[in-house]
């Protein structure tokens, strides 16, 4: 009882310094709150500060690449301040004179946002700008891994904020050390729950009492069909698999080919870096990659190389490789290799046509994945649009390296995010 109190207080206290920072933010004019916004952006985009934070995330969480890091950092908080310019949140935002009717924006208050260590410090930055947008404050509850990530982040973008003379513990974090008992009660306090990570977490917010936006699992699966350009659709792959070490729930887990292409697409595919298993060392992977049914932390995110020592692969074949391919024809729990493995593993299944392929990919979406996304290699855009309508899917990426395109990119019209909703397939209240 007493620690219940204890947690119940530190949220409290914590929550009330940021409804007092957002009443008095809540009085910004819109180029006041864009100041705001930029400033936050900057904090991360400094050079210096983000190759601090991204040696500091891979150090500190054992996930990923930095140099991908921060790439990723740059590229997600530019994308996001692009579309989030000249977007109206103060007052006015939209008036239908015929119908009488006159939109007002109005702050939700205190945002709680949960996110993962795979992007300790993107996902957050993301979370804050939005919120920041609409005159909200927010308090983050990163994952035990990220803590010290983002305290650093946290730094940073305080001092920003003080140049400008914000208001005061408009964004805040949890007390270390972050507990699930810290986490729920924050869910309970807050205005609005915003959660980016493990389906336990979205579970959580939904049953909070608070309203709550929460993504689905990824699982993608990428259709690359005979009439593709091979070369190019090989190099998109193995750029969107290996980023970041495959720390995306973007990147790509399954690929399903056309029959009469397969060999000459292993060949591409090979030329990439990947190395194709044979069944014993599909084994010897399955093994190391799952413990009890479960993703080895250990091995998640991590290099090929590392992997592959993990399992004793042969030295010489390892140093070259870039990601790992197995072959596999089942789906469900009993084929591991169907669903989302965070590591740079790519299972691909042969289809005998594009109707065969089409039902394979519904399986393992149907399995794992479904809402999120799909994508397919094809120079006949029906196709894509077959996918589309036929597929338990919020998104169809044509002809794009998975990864950089499902949540935003400067080369497609989709929006920048970290945090991909998968509908009501996924038990979504966003898609």
């Amino acid at each position: 009882m007493n620690n219940s109190i204890s947690t119940t207080e530190t949220i409290g206290n914590t929550v009330q310094k940021a409804k007092s920072a957002q009443f008095e933010f809540e009085k910004y004019n819109q180029a006041q709150v864009d100041e705001v916004v930029t400033a936050v952006a900057w904090s991360i985009c400094n050079p210096a500060n983000n190759k601090l934070i991204s040696d500091l995330a891979v150090s500190t969480t054992g996930l990923g690449k930095v140099d991908d890091k921060i790439l990723k950092n740059k590229r997600k908080t530019l994308g996001l301040l692009r579309d989030l310019k000249n977007v109206k949140t103060v007052g006015v935002i939209k008036e239908d004179k015929e119908k009488g009717i006159v939109e007002i924006a109005k702050p939700v208050g205190v945002v709680a946002a949960v996110t993962p260590s795979t992007n300790p410090a993107a996902t957050p930055i993301n979370n804050i700008l939005n919120a920041l947008k609409g005159r909200n404050s927010i308090i983050v509850s990163p994952s035990p891994a990220g803590l010290k990530v983002f305290q650093e982040l946290l730094n940073y973008i305080n001092q920003e904020l003080n140049k400008i003379k914000a208001p005061k513990n408009l964004i805040q974090t949890l007390p270390s050390p972050v507990s699930k008992e810290l986490t729920k009660e924050l869910m309970k306090q807050s205005d609005l729950v915003v959660v980016t990570g493990s389906q336990n977490n979205v579970r959580e917010a939904y049953s909070s009492g608070t309203p709550a936006i929460g993504v689905g699992q990824g699982n993608v699966t990428v259709i690359v069909d005979e009439t593709c350009d091979l070369k190019d659709a090989a190099k998109k792959i193995k750029l969107s698999k290996t980023f970041d070490h495959a720390t995306s729930c973007s990147s790509e887990n399954n690929l399903v080919v056309i029959k009469n292409i397969y060999s000459e697409f292993i060949k591409q595919l090979e030329l990439e870096g990947g190395i194709l298993l044979n069944e014993d060392q599909k084994n010897s992977l399955q093994k190391v990659l799952w413990s009890n049914g479960k993703l080895n932390r250990n091995i998640l995110a991590k290099s090929a190389f590392k992997i592959c020592k993990e399992f004793n692969l042969n030295r010489e074949y390892s140093e070259k490789t870039e990601f790992l391919m197995v072959e596999e024809s089942g789906v469900g729990s009993k084929y591991p290799f169907s669903g989302e493995k965070l590591s740079p593993v790519l299972s691909i299944y042969k289809a005998d046509d594009f109707k065969h392929a089409k039902d394979i990919s519904n399986k393992i979406l149907n399995y794992q994945g479904k809402g999120h996304s799909i994508g397919i290699h094809t120079k006949k855009s029906e196709r894509s649009m077959e996918l589309g309508i036929e597929l338990p899917v919020c998104r169809v990426i044509v002809n794009q390296p998975h990864a950089f395109a499902t949540g935003g990119s400067f080369t497609n019209g989709l929006p920048f995010s970290l945090s991909m909703g998968c509908g009501t397939w996924g038990k979504n209240s966003i898609d």
